[in-house]
């Protein structure tokens, strides 16, 4: 008996910290990959986003529809996106997540950058599938490494601070993109802010370190790698998981299909031009989102202490609070109404994210991360960005012979307040099982 007591013990046997080298041993090198990592994902998100605000000059240059539109920042991009996600995550999983991340940030920036190139809608379509198979090696390997540097306590303060990425990428994407298309056009915008990414890329190479899984928590992780069929299998029987990643994707609906269509909403129905329009939306949805983001998991992370149940109560609040904004926003004839109400729905609409990506998390084992993080992912780009851009696009030409050009407004009436209470309601569904289903999580 005590033998094989002692052959248990040598299997999971950590080795003290001491013996390991810990790049991340001190606070501020768990800071610094932070912060590089939240910018790698800030121009994810200036990449992805920047498409929105430049794309009445892309429609008019291209002479496009608004489904193609649609189909172009949503579903083409999105099939492609959650395509490639899984397979990277996979490797992810067993290698080196830094250079992925490193690749990634590089091939979407040269991607964004050629797109100032194109000459037909063809080639745009190309153009932003390229963008799309690169982004989609950012997150997963990112979440994974903000996993492995920050304690469980703090976990959804971190990945709220990494997912701030999304709206300062939205931020400067909706800044730098209105003003250089007001005095350089849609083409020059795209070249600008291409370049910089593939410098980034070189500074995550060169300055973020591989961190070790598993040590910040004291447990060792076998070599072995979990087959992709397991992962989906326990996150598939995960009520939680179910109800909340549903939840994500009907937010992402919503967001999703705001920031692709809410500057041409005020162009068509308000007649701004893109540079005002550009500061407004960059001050609504980018910086007010970020803070949002931040608060809903720093908020998360300190009432989790008493119920771990926050961590979806919060972004069901949140979510249902969006409502009523959303219908002054679309019911509303005066301009600056309608941009001050928007204010609101820019700072809760992704509060769900840091809560939920730390949630994933801690219903899997330290080697699932990535994938885990990428099925999440996958369901909130399918249901998100694939549905979101497209849905609204499609019911706005549906909408356009009696509407004209106020069909857009009407189409963003119809579905975003409706979706945002069916998300809220998953959220919830969600807390009612998490503490039972967070007690079963594999090592």
């Amino acid at each position: 008996m005590t033998d094989r007591t002692e052959d248990a013990e040598d299997k999971i046997k950590i080795p003290p910290v001491a013996s390991v080298d810990n790049p991340y041993a001190n606070t501020s090198a768990r800071n610094y990959a932070l912060v590089v990592l939240t910018l790698v994902y800030t121009f994810n998100f200036i990449d992805r986003q920047l498409l929105s605000i430049l794309q009445e000059s892309i429609k008019i240059d291209l002479s496009l529809s608004d489904s193609q539109l649609g189909l172009l920042t949503g579903f083409a991009f999105a099939v492609f996106y959650v395509t490639a996600g899984i397979p990277i995550a996979r490797l992810a999983d067993r290698s080196n997540r830094r250079n992925i991340v490193a690749v990634s940030v590089g091939l979407w920036s040269f991607m964004t950058a050629i797109s100032g190139f194109v000459q037909s809608y063809s080639q745009l379509l190309a153009a932003r599938i390229g963008v799309g198979i690169g982004e989609a090696g950012g997150s997963p390997p990112s979440h994974s490494i903000v996993s492995d540097i920050f304690p469980p306590e703090k976990r959804a303060s971190a990945l709220a601070f990494y997912s701030t990425g999304v709206n300062l990428g939205i931020l400067f994407g909706f800044l730098f993109g209105g003003w250089l298309n007001e005095f350089f056009g849609w083409r020059v915008a795209f070249m600008v802010v291409g370049v910089p990414g593939i410098i980034l890329a070189i500074i995550v190479r060169a300055t973020v370190r591989e961190p070790v899984r598993g040590l910040i928590e004291n447990k060792k992780v076998s070599e072995k790698q979990v087959p992709f069929r397991e992962v989906v299998s326990l996150l598939w029987q995960r009520k939680t998981f179910r109800h909340m990643a549903f939840a994500c994707g009907l937010n992402a609906f919503v967001g999703y299909g705001t920031v692709n269509w809410i500057a041409s909403f005020f162009i068509r129905s308000h007649e701004m031009s893109t540079g005002e329009l550009g500061t407004w939306l960059a001050l609504s949805t980018g910086l007010f989102g970020a803070i949002g983001i931040l608060l809903g998991g720093i908020l998360g992370d300190k009432l989790a202490e008493r119920d771990k149940r926050w961590y979806q109560w919060i972004p069901g609040l949140a979510t249902i609070l969006v409502v009523p904004f959303l219908l002054i926003v679309f019911l509303t004839n005066h301009q600056y109404v309608a941009l001050v109400s928007v204010f609101i729905p820019g700072l809760l609409q992704n509060v769900y994210l840091g809560n939920s990506i730390a949630t994933t998390h801690n219903l899997v084992g330290l080697r699932w991360r990535s994938t885990a993080s990428a099925i999440l992912l996958l369901v909130i780009n399918i249901i998100g960005l694939g549905l979101g851009p497209f849905a609204i696009g499609f019911l706005s030409d549906f909408l356009a012979p009696t509407l004209g050009a106020e069909s857009l407004r009407y189409s963003m009436l119809i579905l975003l307040p409706t979706v945002m209470i069916w998300s809220s309601i998953h959220f919830y569904l969600a807390s009612r099982t998490m503490l039972v289903e967070l007690e079963q999580a594999p090592e």
